[in-house]
């Protein structure tokens, strides 16, 4: 049974603690303020991607009817470009698959994934005697101090720059000053052999096209190119509801995503569709070129199938992962990834109790909503968060949903 009482007061307690944080505070101010100015400009510079999202919808809609028929398409289509494709069950079938698949004592360089987080992938590789580096400039700034996430998008949006400045001094053992660019170039330098060093790469996905397989990955610090083209081996782990049915499917889900991600246009659009090859002798085509020998894609269950099937919750496997909501969400601002279990805000509570944690990492979640409708306004799928908090709340009271 859940102890509600117990853990309200206890979720209240850390909440409290992380809104009186001027840490927090002043790096979230700064933040929000960033985001609603570039998503604004990204927005009125290309208008027609409001309507678009209408129509991304729609193709979300129709994928998570199919969503087996469309992983067995999937799955054709990466086995035919040379990949290895995988359904896991759950968390711990995937980290079954992925151990069989790195071994031990490997050095991994690893591009920041949810899916990632959500089944405890770093710390599984590490404890079997494997090196993982978080290459993403905030999933490594959280990972030197020993913390998780406290953003989809900006994992380490809460500390401000004086304070990585600190953590960077001490881990570098020389003075790095509280100035962005310069940190910034302390972690490039640090990375940069890490990743022709490394046996393996692994990343999510932000969508993948069941008709081709390919696998799309959106980023700007081009540590995600690097990371899944540097290593002899790429492993992707991504869940089921980032299928789309269509290549062009895909680039439109793409374009929304980015744009309500706040940027105009990314730095980088990865697609992958198999491991590297090359047909320039005699016209023979020849796999393990200059990048990955071997793709492997990992698509991951873990409660996604059961949701897409449930007409009251289904709706949050739409969420596109642009973060947005979080920017709007007025708990988030003011406690930043406190607000969460592994996955954030008020659609994760959705997420935890049907994912990521199970209905008892749910309960308070649901309760600290405030059910307002900002994140609602802002989603580019328009989904629906306090109708589901609602439901979500007479779920856990033991009465139908309605």
């Amino acid at each position: 049974m859940v102890d509600l009482e117990k853990d309200l007061a206890a979720l209240a307690e850390t909440l409290v603690k992380a809104a009186n944080n001027p840490n927090i505070n002043l790096a979230l101010s700064r933040a929000v303020k960033s985001y609603r100015e570039n998503v604004n400009k990204a927005l009125s510079r290309f208008p027609h991607t409001v309507e678009r999202a209408y129509e991304v919808r729609e193709i979300k809609l129709q994928a998570l009817s199919n969503l087996q028929d469309l992983y067995e398409k999937a799955a054709k289509s990466i086995e035919e470009n040379h990949g290895k494709a995988y359904l896991a069950k759950d968390g711990s079938e995937a980290l079954k698959i992925v151990s069989e698949i790195v071994g031990t004592g490997k050095l991994i360089v690893k591009v920041k994934s949810m899916v990632g987080e959500e089944i405890g992938l770093r710390e599984h590789l590490e404890e079997r005697g494997n090196t993982l580096w978080e290459t993403d400039l905030g999933e490594f700034i959280q990972q030197l101090r020993n913390d998780r996430p406290m953003h989809i998008l900006s994992p380490a949006i809460h500390i401000p720059r004086e304070e990585v400045a600190k953590l960077f001094s001490a881990f570098f053992e020389k003075e790095i000053p509280p100035e962005i660019a310069a940190e910034v170039a302390a972690v490039r330098e640090f990375m940069r052999e890490k990743y022709f060093k490394a046996d393996i790469g692994i990343s999510g996905a932000n969508i993948v096209a069941a008709d081709t397989g390919s696998i799309f990955i959106i980023e700007n610090e081009g540590n995600g190119r690097l990371a899944t083209g540097a290593p002899p081996v790429h492993i992707v782990i991504v869940g089921l509801e980032k299928l789309v049915p269509t290549l062009d499917d895909a680039f439109k889900t793409a374009e929304v995503t980015w744009r309500y991600a706040q940027y105009t246009v990314p730095s980088y659009v990865n697609i992958i569709s198999g491991p590297s090859k090359t047909g320039d002798i005699e016209k023979v085509t020849t796999y393990g070129a200059h990048g990955p020998k071997e793709l492997h894609v990992i698509f991951l269950d873990n409660g996604r199938l059961s949701l897409s099937q449930n007409e009251t919750f289904k709706e949050a496997l739409l969420c596109l992962r642009c973060g947005g909501c979080l920017y709007e969400c007025p708990v988030f601002s003011l406690t930043a990834g406190y607000y969460g279990y592994k996955y954030l805000g008020g659609i994760g509570s959705i997420w935890t109790a049907f994912v990521a944690g199970g209905i008892e990492k749910a309960a308070p979640l649901a309760y600290v909503c405030l059910r307002c409708g900002r994140c609602q306004e802002r989603c580019p799928m328009k989904i629906d968060v306090p109708r589901m908090t609602l439901a979500l709340r007479q779920l856990l009271t033991g009465n139908h949903p309605g």
